[in-house]
């Protein structure tokens, strides 16, 4: 009797829970706000293990690479990039129907950024607490695990294809050798680091044919003779900086972005948190999906695009910086004008020509610009957790602009460098939009 009634009610309950509805979760993300929050932790890692700005704008590339791919795989609104970047080849999985493919794009974002970091400890434990969140969000075990899985399993094919760029290798190329000769570059103070990233056009682009695809003007010949152009351009920076206004003061600190700046105070010295040039605007690409209510699969195509527009900029520019090796203006200045003259802004450790900001800030607008349009309007509040005000555009290139002239006013460029810095970046992103394509042929028109 015991037994038949232990037996009765485990068919009431079993008729009890076949008759609930299932839990709807096709909202638990539709934006990308989660993928936004993933980058912001990997910014926060960038700045911790303080990476240069070309090493960022790798790891800020991959990662969202990875996280297209999910979108691209699940939507055939989208095309892959796997098999039109360069070295690349398509990649073939088979997608499970059993999958919620934002969560996939998320883990496999989680798994590539990790993946490109030190402290890797930093990102799990914001991806836990975000695993999580979506949880609870009544997703689904075999739902869940199945999405983390293929996500993964893209962040796999995704973090082989980078294992190829020759970066690991360059970690054991030469330091730069400091030459001495008049005119070019040496350490600054206050930390007087050697040169950053000096072989840096020897890492496989994504689209651009090669480093040196783009060769900019020569800075103007070196001179100390005070008729010089050279010299005269110099004194320019100088007096940019000694007759700044607030305003200029204040769109030079806003695009500052150095993760190298020391303080010294006394005996001791001590590094300021600073945002990278490429986290900068891969913020503002956040930004702007949020601003234009993207869907996750935008979000994560913004994401992907600027980022591949910003390492091929950094590898273009740095190609440069290290055949012309010019000196910066602090070091000429101090020399040859005025000793006791300091940069509103601390000089960043690698040769002045062209302007890194210049060239990756207009490369990215220029990308932005072809995705959401030309008059678009947006808050930038990408340094607000670093102690600065929000400013606001009414275009992308309007921003790169203030981003690019920012250099001259803080002190750190000669105009030649930022003028063709622009010149270059905007022939880097150019390119990169006719080559690549994140829409099937039959929708190009809509691109």
């Amino acid at each position: 009797m015991i037994r038949l009634k232990g037996l009765l009610f485990s068919l009431l309950l079993l008729t009890i829970f076949s008759c609930q509805e299932p839990v709807d979760y096709s909202d638990a993300i539709t934006d990308g706000h989660y993928l936004s929050e993933a980058q912001d932790r990997i910014t926060e890692v960038i700045i911790h293990d303080i990476f240069s700005p070309p090493v960022a704008a790798r790891i800020y590339s991959y990662s969202s690479l990875a996280a297209y791919e999910v979108a691209a795989a699940v939507d055939p609104g989208y095309k892959s990039l796997m098999g039109q970047l360069n070295g690349s080849e398509a990649i073939n999985i088979q997608v499970p129907e059993n999958i919620y493919p934002p969560l996939a794009s998320l883990a496999a974002y989680y798994k590539m950024g990790t993946a490109l970091i030190f402290s890797e400890e930093m990102v799990q434990n914001h991806k836990e607490k975000a695993f999580t969140e979506l949880k609870e969000k009544g997703i689904p075990d075999d739902v869940f695990e199945a999405s983390v899985k293929f996500g993964e399993e893209i962040a796999d094919h995704i973090k082989a294809y980078s294992s190829k760029d020759n970066y690991h290798q360059s970690r054991s190329f030469p330091k730069y050798t400091v030459t001495g000769q008049p005119g070019t570059w040496e350490p600054t103070p206050p930390a007087y680091m050697e040169g950053i990233e000096p072989h840096w056009n020897k890492i496989r682009t994504f689209v651009i044919d090669s480093a040196a695809q783009f060769k900019v003007s020569p800075p103007p010949a070196y001179s100390t003779d005070p008729n010089s152009e050279f010299y005269q351009l110099a004194k320019g920076v100088y007096d940019a900086v000694v007759n700044a206004s607030k305003e200029e003061l204040d769109i030079a600190m806003f695009w500052d972005c150095n993760p190298y700046k020391m303080n010294v105070k006394g005996h001791v010295m001590f590094a300021e948190k600073k945002i990278t040039p490429g986290g900068h605007w891969m913020s503002i690409a956040a930004i702007a999906a949020k601003t234009a209510n993207a869907d996750w699969k935008k979000t994560a195509e913004a994401l992907a695009l600027t980022g591949i527009s910003l390492h091929d900029a950094f590898v273009a520019c740095w190609d440069e910086k290290y055949r012309s090796k010019l000196v910066r203006p602090e070091t000429y200045i101090n020399q040859f004008i005025d000793q006791e003259w300091v940069p509103y802004l601390q000089t960043p450790p690698f040769p002045e020509h062209t302007s890194g900001h210049s060239v990756a800030s207009t490369s990215a607008a220029f990308t932005l610009t072809q995705i959401f349009g030309e008059d678009f309007h947006f808050v930038d509040s990408s340094e607000v957790n670093y102690g600065l005000p929000i400013r606001e555009f009414d275009s992308f290139m309007e921003a790169s602009a203030e981003a690019a002239i920012s250099r001259f006013y803080g002190g750190i460029h000669y105009m030649p460098a930022i003028n063709e810095g622009v010149w270059q970046g905007r022939k880097v992103g150019e390119l990169i939009w006719s080559r690549i394509s994140t829409k099937p042929e039959n929708l190009a028109e809509n691109k």
